[in-house]
Parts: C-alpha cells; structure tokens; sequence
C-alpha cells in the first residue's frame, strides 16, 4: 500500500485524483481508487487509456483466481468504473465491469451479557475507555479514530461525530455513566487533541491497533467469536432494537443514509425470533370459536305461500 500524494503523479493521475476531489469523494475513498488503478495498470504493465474491454474481464478473472475478499473485488470495480466513465469518458467499458453480488452473511453479534463479559476483560483506564466508547455510541471504526478531546459536549451530553461515513457529520447521545467515564479518562491521561492518542500524542491511535486490542480483549473474556470493532457496533444495533427502540431512531444513532441498510439488524435480533412461537400461540388461543348452527331445510317458495295464506297473514 501506498499514499498516492507522496509518489510522482502521471498527467492521467492527476486528472482522476482531480476528478474525485471535485465530487467531494473522501481522501481515503481517493487512495484506496488509486491504489486498485495502479494494480489494474501494473498486471499488464500498460496504461489503462490502452487497455479495452478484454483486458477488464481478464483482471476480473485474475481477481477471482486469487481468491481476493468482496471488498477487494467491489474496490476494483468501482475505481475501474469511476476512471473509464468519468476521467477517460469510456462509459462503453462499464458494461464490462458489473458490480459483484455481496455475501449476505449475518452479522456476529454479543448478547448484552458477552458484551459485559468483554469490557470488564479490559484493562481499565484506556482500553476500558476506548471499547465502553465504541459500544456505547455505535461507532464505526474511522469514527472512533477521528475522535477529538473538543467533540465531547457535556452541556448537550451529546458526542460529536466529524469523521463519519461519506464525510457526514452527527450527535450521538452520551449517557451520564458514558460522561463520567470519559471525565474520569481525561483526569488521568489528559489527552490534548486526539481523544484516544497513539504511540505519538500527536498522532490518533490506528485501526490496527484497534483491532488487535478487540482479539485480545475477546481472548481474555474467554468468547469464541470472531471481535472486531464493528462486532461491537452491531450488537450496539441490535441491542437497541430489542429494547424496543424504533428503526428510524437506531437509523439516526447508526449514520445511516439508507433506511435498508439499518433494517439488516431487524434480522439478527434474537429476542424478536424468540418471540415469535408465543405470538403465534396467541394468534391461535384468540381464533373466535366456530358454532355449528342446525340444519335449515332448504326453502320451498311454493309452500311457504300456502301456509301463510292458510294463517291469513300477509
């Protein structure tokens, strides 16, 4: 891997990194684009200005045959997509470059329980912060990275999301705990900027040691899932819909752009399967009980007739 800003830019790179700064994409979206052009580029060791169509299905192919993650794959196809239709005006070659299909694999997810068991695993001060900060504010990992001493108002007991998905801004709410918690972290580390510093106090904490930090903590809680800092945002989602929370409102907490995205988490809530065989119990015990009338013999206008003018009535 490697910052496209720190390398000698070819006219054509210049051009595609210019075009994405214009739409506003993210810098990191900007890297991770160059990254998969220049990879496209160097398996054929030619400029893609000269390479068609059959050379996009054979990277595809090759992709493929290395058995890369969907993320990976997703990648190359929207850099590829992004610098044929837009820098280089080829919209012809997207036809060749279909999105791939997602894996739709359910989520790993803690019970409120496992989630205990993990924070209590953690080293206090820190760590403890760190982690208890993620789950409890449904933080995605570049959110909790970008966090800042200032981003924290305790007077609206709000946390002030600036680093979120598609360079979106949002306030998450903060529980008074959560703000005795943090308080109590910045008595005794006093961090100056960056809320959760790295090795360099001038420098934020990175995502992979973020991630180890969750392996060890998981081991040391004894759990046999897989933990990841989005392990925790899930179960943050799920948690709050099982406690009955609303979708749009877990929308708003989550930064959610798409109402779909947020409603995945309706399918990994337990509680809410768990409950099902009850309701359906109900469902049958308040079925209205059907009543066999008697037998009606059929009617006979004829004879009807008769008997009523025998009666004398009209």
């Amino acid at each position: 891997m490697f910052h496209y800003d720190r390398e000698p830019l070819s006219p054509l790179r210049r051009r595609f990194i210019d075009d994405m700064r214009v739409r506003n994409l993210s810098p990191r979206t900007i890297e991770t684009y160059v990254v998969r052009v220049v990879l496209f580029s160097r398996h054929f060791d030619r400029s893609p200005e000269v390479l068609g169509p059959e050379h996009v299905r054979a990277y595809q192919q090759h992709l493929l045959a290395r058995k890369v993650s969907w993320s990976q794959f997703n990648q190359a196809v929207c850099a590829l997509r992004f610098l044929y239709n837009v820098t280089l005006g080829r919209p012809e070659m997207i036809q060749h470059l279909p999105f791939p299909k997602r894996p739709r694999l359910v989520p790993v997810v803690l019970s409120p329980e496992e989630v205990t068991r993990f924070l209590d695993a953690a080293w206090p001060g820190r760590e403890r912060t760190l982690l208890d900060v993620a789950y409890s504010c449904g933080l995605r990992l570049k959110e909790l990275l970008g966090l800042q001493v200032g981003d924290i108002d305790s007077a609206r007991m709000v946390l002030h999301i600036r680093a979120g998905k598609g360079q979106k801004e949002r306030f998450v709410p903060l529980s008074a705990r959560l703000l005795d918690v943090l308080r109590g972290y910045w008595r005794e580390y006093r961090p100056a900027t960056w809320l959760f510093p790295g090795v360099k106090p001038t420098l934020a904490v990175t995502g992979g040691a973020v991630q180890r930090l969750c392996r060890r903590t998981g081991a040391r809680a004894g759990l046999k899932k897989h933990i990841t800092p989005h392990t925790l945002r899930h179960s943050f989602a799920t948690h709050l819909l099982e406690a009955g929370v609303d979708l749009l409102s877990v929308q708003a907490l989550l930064g959610h752009s798409h109402f779909h995205t947020t409603a995945k988490y309706l399918h990994v809530s337990m509680r809410r399967l768990q409950q099902l065989p009850a309701l359906l119990e109900g469902l049958v015990e308040s079925r209205p009980v059907l009543v066999r009338l008697p037998d009606v013999p059929p009617a006979n206008p004829g004879a009807d007739a008769a008997r009523l003018a025998t009666e004398g009535r009209p």
